[in-house]
């Protein structure tokens, strides 16, 4: 069953589950193959079970604040839909998913930034709440390229250095 993550992590951003949650959010999801979406509200609103037309067949909708990892929701995914922050995007990259990042209008803050980036190297899509339905019905995950893994041991070997420890 193809599902979707969508996450906002520790945050409050109603807009974002909303907007995953809207009709032709939930079409276009649909129209690409999903059955299941799965919502992490954070500190936001716990979203209410929605009424589905009987003329579209429904998508299953789980939904939770919180849990002490996300890392099996990151794993069964098949797209993640996320807010932007640091965190989220390189542990959703770093677990090889495709990702749709949501830019959050009321913050002005490096979202924007963050977002563009990660664009230009091609490692995601982004977009705004209104904007989401649109952008997951037009997708093009084979257009992803893969986020390079971190090289930890050349920050430490300068650490060292810088250090007198080497």
């Amino acid at each position: 069953m193809k599902s979707m993550f969508v996450t906002v992590s520790t945050t409050s951003f109603d807009e974002l589950i909303t907007a995953a949650r809207s009709p032709p959010a939930l079409q276009a999801l649909q129209s690409r193959g999903y059955q299941k979406l799965v919502l992490q509200a954070g500190r936001g609103s716990l979203p209410q079970p929605q009424p589905q037309p009987s003329s579209s067949p429904a998508a299953a909708v789980e939904a939770f604040r919180f849990k002490d990892s996300l890392a099996e929701e990151l794993q069964s995914a098949d797209l993640v839909i996320s807010h932007t922050g640091a965190g989220s995007c390189l542990e959703t990259l770093e677990n090889g998913k495709p990702l749709i990042v949501v830019i959050n209008d009321k913050l002005m803050n490096h979202q924007l930034e963050l977002a563009k980036q990660l664009h230009r190297d091609g490692c995601v899509l982004y977009c705004n709440c209104r904007t989401l339905p649109c952008t997951m019905q037009s997708m093009n995950l084979s257009a992803f390229k893969p986020f390079p893994p971190g090289q930890p041991e050349k920050f430490a070997s300068f650490l060292n250095k810088v250090l007198g420890l080497q």
